[in-house]
């Protein structure tokens, strides 16, 4: 049989298509092939983000205990159910809606802007910055990890997702879609959120946990700190290579371009995140004598925070070094912050609020185009402003939730774990064993309810 040639095919095909009354489409445009191409890449790359919540939901699980897993996986599953809709109906007004002042956005609520029929960017810009924000809320999560009511913690991702993340974005960010925020306008370098994300979402977790107070057993009757170890390192780590994955749509992605661009972002992005891994592995391998693998896991954290602001100008070589001194603070503001009383379980406030403020600050001492201390000025304004605004209404909201629903669980339900008290199920039903002293699971956890000790009495564990 013989065969026959496909430019001879095609060639037929073009003859007999206009014959047919098959309209042929005009070819693609330069321009049109680079929309789509923004569209597809600011897609994907939120895609991307969104895989995070998963890195997010998986550390801080394996950093806490067995019996609070499930809990665990609730709020951060909850944290993008609840701050999508948040978001949609009142955040992504606020913060891109026609700026008051470069204070506040007042338009765009409920996605207003978009008209059917009408070009749908603003369709893939809220896809791509629902995902950020969604990030901002979780990282409170852990922080607050074992001794949270379900609802209490409801109510504030929601209250994050819709008021407290999208002001701060709209200083900042405002003119991505329209308008123009006050910090913007004064020149603020913030390009993947490094502040705007990372450290509303650590301050929060500060403030969360202040209120809170430290978990029973934390510390003993001198203040001295213990350790309260995880139940699923290699959970953790996981987590970790999830976000680190995730990091190459946060930070690349916010181009919200298909372009060159990218290129540079992605090698800064993964070299600070790689020095952080090894300068956090290093500190602490000098201070405790063995490479602590928690460490190491928050030091590459640490990293990726830090890139998070000046990914697009600066150096490779100051990408490096950017990370690997967030590698450090990581180290020492988690015994910090361990030793000063303030109980967060997987070292959120450490990595996200204080390396969060680090590579906002990097991004003007690093500035490819050279140092300006009037930059640097700016940069540390917009950290204050930051922590003011974040810091204050948080604590507030919290405080008043404690006043009124309640933020803290029962003594008991915090011993027996909060996946049995708040949720009724196990992370973990098929290792059980019963013994004489009630039910207790594999990893030592009491599964029923039991007897308060005198410690647990003395704590100050009410709200």
């Amino acid at each position: 049989m013989r065969r026959i040639s496909i430019p001879l095919v095609i060639a037929i095909l073009s003859l007999a298509c206009p014959l047919l009354g098959w309209a042929e489409d005009a070819p693609p445009t330069a321009a049109d092939v680079q929309t789509h191409l923004n569209y597809v890449w600011t897609l994907v790359a939120a895609a991307l983000v969104f895989f995070m919540q998963a890195g997010f939901a998986c550390v801080e699980a394996g950093f806490t205990r067995a019996k609070n897993a499930v809990n665990i996986m609730m709020k951060n599953l909850m944290d993008f159910a609840v701050g999508s809709i948040a978001f949609w109906a009142i955040g992504f007004g606020l913060m891109f809606g026609a700026s008051a002042g470069g204070w506040i956005g007042t338009s765009g609520f409920f996605l207003s802007d978009f008209t059917p029929g009408e070009d749908p960017w603003v369709l893939a810009f809220w896809m791509f910055q629902v995902v950020f924000a969604a990030t901002a809320a979780t990282i409170v999560s852990g922080a607050m990890a074992e001794r949270t009511k379900f609802t209490s913690y409801l109510i504030y991702s929601a209250f994050i997702s819709a008021f407290i993340y999208p002001i701060v974005g709209s200083w900042a960010w405002g003119g991505l879609y329209h308008g123009g925020g006050w910090l913007e306008k004064l020149g603020f370098i913030d390009f993947a959120g490094s502040t705007v994300v990372h450290s509303v979402g650590g301050w929060s977790a500060l403030a969360g946990a202040i209120a809170l107070g430290p978990r029973i057993g934390k510390y003993d009757s001198k203040g001295r700190p213990r350790a309260i170890p995880g139940h699923n390192l290699p959970l953790a780590a996981i987590g970790v290579f999830i976000l680190w994955l995730g990091w190459f749509g946060f930070n690349p992605g916010s181009t919200t371009a298909g372009n060159k661009d990218i290129a540079m972002i992605f090698v800064n992005t993964n070299l600070a995140a790689a020095a952080g891994c090894v300068s956090a592995l290093i500190t602490i391998w000098t201070i405790a004598k063995k490479p602590d693998l928690s460490m190491a896991l928050n030091g590459a954290l640490a990293g990726l925070v830090a890139i998070t602001a000046p990914c697009n100008n600066v150096a490779p070589g100051s990408a490096v070094i950017i990370g690997a001194i967030g590698g450090i603070l990581v180290v020492w503001s988690v015994l910090l912050i361990d030793r000063i009383g303030i109980d967060d379980p997987v070292g959120a406030v450490s990595v996200h609020a204080v390396n969060g403020v680090w590579g906002t600050l990097a991004a003007a001492i690093f500035e490819i185009k050279g140092f300006s201390i009037h930059q640097l000025g700016v940069q540390a304004l917009g950290c204050a402003a930051t922590f003011i605004w974040t810091f204050s209404t948080v604590y507030i909201l919290f405080r008043v939730l404690k006043a009124t629903v309640g933020l803290r669980v029962t003594p008991e339900e915090e011993i027996e774990g909060l996946d049995v008290g708040e949720h009724g199920e196990s992370a973990y039903p098929d290792f059980t064993m019963v013994s004489g002293h009630g039910t207790t699971d594999i990893f030592g956890n009491k599964t029923s309810k039991p007897m308060m000790s005198p410690a647990a009495k003395e704590a100050n564990v009410t709200g």
